[in-house]
């Protein structure tokens, strides 16, 4: 009787071991719905004029990329740029039409896309965040603006001139 208690207990403590290294990592429908619940509540803190909440979604070194060739800002610079607009109350108001989540099999570290519905028109974006401390943090972000097909040739007659001057400034 006693061998079978301890192979009872042993047998406890194994199993028991095996699915708690299982449960560490949450599933990907799980990560999803964290996900989409994290980059909603960031949109909302930037709709709100919230900079503390949309700010302490970002990694230290994140890295923000906007609609214009200039807007390659570290996390520092895209606070500077932005915190006149938090200060006014008056940022930017992104929503998600629709997004797509991709996790890795550790489940820390994803890339996403997303639509948006924006004051400038239909705009996507794209991001990279990483799990540390139990934390997801955004990364990397790139927010460009969607421009049909049938359209791309009026839009590069009207940004030919400040890319050329654009282009210029990077050739010295």
């Amino acid at each position: 009787m006693r061998n079978y208690l301890i192979i009872f207990v042993l047998s406890s403590f194994f199993l028991g071991c095996t699915f708690n290294k299982e449960s560490r990592v949450p599933t990907k429908k799980t990560i999803e719905t964290i996900i989409n619940q994290f980059l909603d509540e960031w949109h909302a803190a930037a709709s709100n004029a919230d900079y503390e909440a949309y700010f302490g979604k970002m990694d230290s070194i994140s890295v923000f990329i906007g609609t214009d060739a200039t807007e390659n800002w570290s996390k520092k610079q895209f606070e500077k740029f932005s915190k006149p607009y938090f200060d006014q109350g008056k940022a930017w108001s992104f929503s998600a039409i629709d997004r797509n989540i991709y996790v890795n099999e550790a489940g820390n570290f994803l890339w996403f896309d997303e639509l948006l519905d924006t004051w400038m028109g239909t705009c996507r974006g794209s991001g990279v965040l990483e799990k540390k401390q139990g934390q997801w943090k955004i990364k990397h972000y790139v927010l460009s603006i969607e421009i049909p097909n049938s359209d791309v040739q009026a839009v590069i007659s009207v940004k030919k001139k400040s890319d050329s001057i654009f282009l210029s400034t990077l050739k010295k």
